[in-house]
Formats: structure tokens, sequence, C-alpha cells
């Protein structure tokens, strides 16, 4: 067990290493900030080796998401901040800052009241201090390794092996498990009942149900219909009329 562990810390070091890949913010300093509302998902396009990972199983961009919680602290440093499930740090409050350079995506929950959303943040402060699943990392770095062609079929089922350990998390469980505690939906499995109405007729009701919080990955999010896609640089006022053009093409 000691050996695990050991094993497992040094291949989340190595693994949380940045590789030569750029990301680029896609709005001006502040309007993240400004933008953001409690309860929100703010999806990352990591640059580690274990962002290239995930990025390619889940053929998506983002790599890592984490849930704001802007001054929900109350810290005196003014600063706001983010829950996250880090690969060698474990579920911890990290500043905004952290990620304001970076490409991120805001996925809104709707409609959730004010108490709704305390108890989702209040959720995920609990679980502040858990581990990181390092099984994970595991079942990750087997793919790393030889960099196999994957099927389709089973790339989910790479990223979603890990303990089932409840102290344990990565990042897109962690919030998972919040949304999922308080019924709200991600991607849920949507299944037929057969109902009978009040003449004995039989009819189809349509139901939905959950899946285990371990199965999703940051890209859920994005592509959930029950989360609104939040751009900061529209949200601020944008028009294009105020944009200011070179007045001649570069050359080729």
């Amino acid at each position: 067990m000691f050996l695990s562990r050991t094993i497992g810390k040094r291949l989340a070091r190595f693994l949380s290493r940045p590789r030569d890949e750029f990301s680029f913010s896609t709005h001006e300093p502040g309007q993240l900030e400004a933008t953001l509302q409690k309860g929100d998902v703010l999806l990352v396009e990591g640059t580690s080796r274990i962002s290239s990972a995930i990025k390619y199983l889940t053929q998506s961009n983002w790599s890592h998401s984490t849930i704001y919680i802007g001054d929900a602290l109350g810290m005196q440093s003014g600063e706001l901040e983010l829950v996250e499930a880090d690969i060698n740090e474990g579920v911890r409050i990290v500043p905004l800052s952290m990620y304001a350079s970076m490409h991120t995506r805001i996925c809104r929950p709707v409609g959730l009241s004010e108490a709704e959303i305390s108890q989702l943040l209040n959720h995920v402060l609990s679980r502040v201090g858990h581990k990181y699943d390092l099984k994970n990392i595991f079942d990750l770095a087997r793919y790393l390794i030889s960099t196999p062609p994957v099927p389709l079929s089973w790339k989910r089922r790479l990223l979603s092996f890990g303990s089932g350990d409840p102290t344990r998390a990565i990042c897109s469980s962690l919030i998972a498990e919040a949304f999922q505690a308080m019924h709200y939906p991600i991607l849920p499995d949507i299944i037929m009942h057969e109902e009978e109405n009040e003449d004995g007729g039989h009819y189809l009701q349509e139901l939905m149900r959950i899946r285990h919080y371990s199965l999703f990955v940051p890209r859920d999010f994005d592509v959930s219909p029950y989360f609104e896609i939040i751009k900061p640089t529209l949200c601020q006022g944008f028009d294009f009329h105020d944009l200011r053009w070179v007045k001649s093409m570069p050359e080729a």
C-alpha cells in the first residue's frame, strides 16, 4: 500500500508537468471575474501531460473543471476563489487568478435558488482536504506510456475506473457529485417507463436516471443541455463596430 502511494505521488508529479502546448485567454483581464457567478463550473484547457491525455480521450479542449465559490469564505484578502481537485494537492481552494490567463469556459447551471447554490457550495467545500484518486492516475498512465489507438467505446471507461473511494476524487467527479446530490441533471440516462392512465390505457413516460458521478468528464458540463455557456466578452457589452483593424492585410 505504501509503495503504491509513493509511486502514485511520483507519477502524479510527472503527469502534472507542463508540455510544449500553448493556452490562450479568450477574454480581456477582469472580464472573467466580472462575469462569473457562484455555482458556475469553470472548464480549463490545461497544458500538462495528464491534460493531453484527458483532451485526447474525451475529444475535447477541456481537461480540467473547477467550481466558482467567489467570496463564499469571506477571505480578508478579497481574492475570489474556486474549488478544484488537484492531482498533487487533492481537493483544495485556489484563487481565480490562477486560471485568469488561460483558455476557459463558463458553464452555468440554470434555475438554482440562492439556497440551492449555498447547498451546492457547502457540498464541495465539505470535500476540501480529500485526496485525489490516484487509481485514476494509474489508469491514465497506461494510456500515456504506450499511446495506443483507443477505441471510441473505451475512452470514457479509461477515465472512469478510479478507486470508488468516497474520500478521493478527480476534478469532474467532485463537481458532478455535488450537483447530483441535489438532483440537478448533467447528462442523465433517459429511460422509457410504461405508465397506466385513468382509462386503463398505457403510455410511455420519459424518466431520468442519474449516472454515477465517477463517470463524468470535464466536457460533459460543456455539452450538457442543462448548463448555459457564458462568454465574458459578450456579457460585457461587445459591439463589433468598436473593433480596430489594421488597414492593410499582411503579406502571405
